[in-house]
């Protein structure tokens, strides 16, 4: 095998040294090092001691299959092989022996059949999955010369897939080349599938690895438990990054955004249209639409939250102090949050338009007090951030999931904090500037589907009352002060569409936009000015990042144990100290640090005329996606373990006041609502598609700034680092047992 690669490689570099004299812009230095490194890759894969160690272990095992499948193809493609390896060879040889058959129409019809995107998937699929069942690997164990055919089917089907990927000059494509990305992200679905039972198996699937020597100490179980880690993170970054590198290839070329030349003094702000012609409006679908502009509609939710929450409290006080059993403990941390989170995924900021508390703070606003602005020290987001961050802390801290009474409390003071300051300030002070629920939904919502906007800018242009800001006799005006012809986003829209009510001319809409599409422009946004110069957006956006991997890790065993090992060796009675060092690291010192090296980096590196505040202030909103999607699979994990929950507790409840409903069986066990595989597997699809359009956000921000593809690049180079570090973190966190606080052991 060492022979014929040294063989390649010789024919190859022959052929090259031909071709580089003639076309250097083409088969350039890098071919030749990518040809070179897929060489070495398939030569570690296959004639290293690696080899020899995989049939002790089965991480080996799959190291190799990595290798063969995800590096050794790609880059031996990268380096378009065809040319220089014809050119390489004997001029008699290729003219006379391969000649005929290069120009058989017959040959060109079957090698673009084979080369199809659909069926070079397909044939990977199929080799990766037969492979993968016991007894097919099993006989590749035992067999020499069945592992030498099992690997030549996994470099030949791999081969395969990377062609339309990679597309080696001069063939040409043959689908689109928005396909591709879909192309990779089914292959990754499919990888993370397979890996999961791999990672997650309680017993060993290939038996030759009991009865092999152990080595360094480890397990037969752990042993596959590692491969499959190996098999899914590796395995799906190898997927992701060319996805979103060809994904950022063809939005760019589509928008063509800038021209070649220097790094401009200052960024460029493109205007351009971020929503369709004539784009989807919820509020034009029948029988949804009439239902949430009328204000009724509105009223009858928010009075339905408003009889859950009385329930949660009255629960919370008197209910059994057992969070598992209470209200208090299962409504609002296992289903509001993650209700919350789909509804902002799919929709948009609908819980305010639904929140309860803001009827308090109506009824505050009618004792007819002399309202006051808020002050206008406060007005900013530096106060709600300080709530937010103390809600996180105390959560931890005074372990809120599992303390009914004071779930209830805290709901009770949410309820008398807007009626009072609304009370007493106007202008919906306490949705803007106070409220850390309406902070986490503002940041989240940013990468909602939907947005309340107009719906043609010429009708707005022309108006000269501007009622949806002011209002008028029959509807009040937007109370957070958002002027919707200069409203871009969701920041401070808590979708109560006063605004949608206000308009004479029927002219607003709740229409659908791209997700994060609004963050890429720095336009002066009404009541909100330009995201380039506020600070406190950008510090508020990385505290519920940061925040939403921290709350996912402070349930994963390994760090509960490392903070109980910390805590002994510092002679601590309790972790609580610990647990305030790491949190204040986490939700502030860490996201600080990060994002102002980042900053930094990003500006001495492409020597960018541009400040660091600015940076920062720009592409820390870029991490929200991955942030929201961290929240929405930790949510997810709650709602699959505990959905059963509810009606459980429900049924006591009523029971407990003589409402008895039907009866359960206290024995009785809940399934969770998703098998382990699956939740796993959706859980990656949400980080990997945080992960993408955090990635293109961050493209497309750093093209405002840059001429240049190399200067592009180093500018977004620091912050796609910070992005990849929390998705493989992210990963790691969601693999790990999690520990159903309130709700009984660790569930894996």
């Amino acid at each position: 095998m060492a022979f014929g690669i040294m063989a390649a490689l010789i024919v190859y570099l022959r052929g090259w040294l031909i071709l580089h004299r003639t076309l250097p812009a083409r088969f350039t230095v890098w071919r030749l090092s990518a040809f070179a490194g897929g060489l070495a890759a398939l030569w570690i894969a296959v004639s290293s001691p690696l080899d020899a160690f995989s049939s002790l272990l089965l991480s080996a095992h799959m190291v190799q299959h990595l290798l063969l499948m995800s590096v050794a193809p790609p880059l031996i493609l990268l380096s378009a092989p065809l040319l220089p390896l014809l050119r390489g060879l004997p001029r008699r040889i290729v003219r006379d022996g391969m000649g005929p058959f290069l120009v058989w129409p017959a040959l060109r019809r079957a090698g673009q059949a084979l080369t199809n995107p659909l069926s070079c998937w397909i044939v990977m699929a199929i080799t990766l999955t037969v492979w993968h069942v016991p007894a097919a690997f099993d006989l590749a164990l035992r067999s020499f010369g069945w592992h030498k055919v099992e690997h030549a089917c996994f470099f030949g089907a791999s081969f395969l897939f990377w062609w339309p990927v990679v597309c080696p000059f001069p063939s040409k494509p043959q689908w689109p080349q928005w396909s591709i990305p879909v192309y990779l992200l089914a292959a990754d679905v499919m990888n993370t599938a397979l890996s999961a039972f791999l990672t997650f198996s309680d017993h060993v699937f290939y038996r030759p690895y009991l009865d092999a020597p152990r080595l360094f100490g480890t397990t037969a179980l752990s042993d596959q438990a590692c491969a499959g880690l190996i098999m899914w993170v590796p395995g799906s970054l190898v997927f992701l990054i060319p996805a979103t590198f060809i994904t950022i290839q063809y939005l760019s070329r589509s928008d063509s955004l800038i021209r070649p030349g220097q790094l401009k003094p200052r960024p460029v702000y493109v205007q351009q249209p971020l929503t369709p012609k004539n784009p989807f409006d919820l509020l034009r679908v029948p029988a949804i639409g009439p239902f949430l502009r009328a204000q009724s509609g509105r009223r009858i939710l928010q009075t339905s939250l408003l009889i859950v929450a009385v329930a949660v409290i009255v629960d919370g006080l008197f209910g059994p102090q057992v969070s598992s059993m209470n209200l208090a403990g299962v409504l609002p941390w296992t289903y509001w949050r993650a209700f919350v989170i789909i509804a902002l995924l799919a929709a948009g900021n609908f819980f305010c338009m639904a929140c309860p508390f803001t009827l308090f703070r109506e009824l505050g606003q009618r004792f007819g007090l002399r309202q006051r602005p808020w002050p206008q020290a406060l007005q900013s987001k530096w106060f709600a951030i300080a709530l937010l961050a103390l809600f996180f802390w105390a959560y931890e801290v005074f372990s809120l999931w599992d303390k009914p009474i004071w779930t209830a409390w805290l709901i009770i003071n949410y309820f008398l904090a807007a009626f009072v300051i609304d009370a007493v300030f106007r202008r919906g002070s306490f949705c803007k500037y106070v409220c850390p629920i309406g902070q986490f939904q503002f940041v989240a919502s940013l990468v909602s589907p939907l947005e309340v906007k107009v719906r043609e800018a010429d009708v707005c242009a022309s108006c000269q009352t501007h009622d949806c800001l002011r209002g008028n006799e029959r509807q009040r005006g937007c109370e957070t002060e958002l002027h919707l012809p200069r409203k871009s986003g969701n920041l401070d829209c808590t979708f109560c569409l006063d605004c949608v009510r206000a308009c004479p001319h029927e002219n607003i809409g709740v229409l659908v936009v791209a997700p994060g599409i609004n963050l890429i422009r720095d336009t002066s946004r009404s009541s909100i000015g330009r995201l380039s110069r506020r600070l406190d957006i950008a510090a508020l956006a990385l505290v519920f990042v940061f925040a939403g991997f921290a709350n996912a890790a402070f349930m994963t065993a390994p760090v509960v144990a490392f903070q109980d090992g910390l805590a002994a060796r510092l002679g601590l009675s309790s972790r609580l100290p610990v647990t305030h060092a790491l949190l204040v690291a986490a939700l502030v010192l860490l996201p600080g640090a990060l994002a102002f090296s980042a900053a930094y980096g990003s500006r001495v590196a492409s020597n960018a005329s541009v400040g660091m505040r600015e940076l920062f202030c720009r592409f820390s909103l870029s991490l929200v996606p991955l942030g929201v999607a961290m929240w929405a699979g930790h949510f997810l994990f709650h709602l699959s373990s505990g959905w059963g929950s509810a009606w459980k507790v429900v049924q006591r409840a009523a029971n407990d006041i003589g409402w008895p409903l039907l009866k359960s069986q206290d024995t009785e066990t809940v399934m969770p609502l998703l098998g382990t595989d699956v939740l796993h597997a959706l859980q990656t699809v949400l980080l990997d598609a945080g992960l993408l359009l955090g990635l293109y956000l961050m493209w497309r921000m750093a093209l405002l700034y840059s001429n240049r593809r190399q200067d592009t690049l180093r500018l977004l180079a620091p912050w796609s680092a910070i992005s990849l570090g929390l998705y493989i973190v992210g990963i790691w966190i969601l693999l790990q047992p999690m520990q159903m606080r309130g709700l009984g052991g660790a569930i894996s």
